[in-house]
């Protein structure tokens, strides 16, 4: 579907779109227009599936009811825009298994990438801070191994080693096992 063709598309219409596709291809909904995910280096993805694994057990040792969605899931900013976050966190009520979109994040996650960095916090920081649900985002820089904590409340913190606490919704994590070993 060339959607230049045509006038902006709405979230609904993408998810439409989306499960019609024969093959799996990471997109996010941008204003309205289809944009598609580059292909991602080998550190990017080790560095995903480290911040997975480390929501996952600090979820399971705080004895919480929230979940940990690696990517896949989307979530709505608005009419017009979906973004696929490379992690996040949900808690409550679990929307049904055939459902593409998580509409209550509590934490979520980007991990840069050359292609991706300044959308990862510029727009996409705006986009999920308007969630009155998202309490938490975390920019993780895989190259200088670092983590950019983005709170609803305070300042950005920037992070190279040490402890990080998420709370809501009551989280104990370390920057090592987010970025990984050296």
């Amino acid at each position: 579907m060339n959607t230049a063709l045509r006038g902006a598309m709405t979230v609904e219409e993408y998810l439409a779109w989306s499960e019609r596709q024969s093959e799996r291809r990471r997109t996010e909904l941008i204003n309205g227009q289809i944009v598609t995910m580059p292909s991602e280096r080998l550190s990017h993805s080790r560095v995903k599936g480290l911040v997975y694994l480390t929501l996952l057990q600090a979820v399971r040792a705080a004895g919480l009811p929230c979940e940990v969605m690696p990517d896949g899931p989307g979530v709505r900013i608005d009419d017009h825009t979906l973004y696929e976050p490379d992690a996040l966190v949900f808690c409550g009520g679990a929307p049904p298994p055939t459902s593409m979109l998580i509409a209550n994040p509590v934490i979520l996650v980007e991990v840069l990438s050359p292609t991706t960095s300044h959308h990862d916090t510029s727009a996409k920081l705006i986009g999920y801070f308007k969630l009155p649900s998202v309490a938490h985002y975390l920019v993780i820089d895989p190259e200088a191994r670092t983590v950019t904590h983005h709170s609803s409340n305070q300042m950005p913190n920037v992070l190279s080693a040490g402890a990080l606490r998420l709370d809501p919704p009551g989280l104990d994590l370390t920057v090592e096992d987010l970025v990984g070993p050296a």
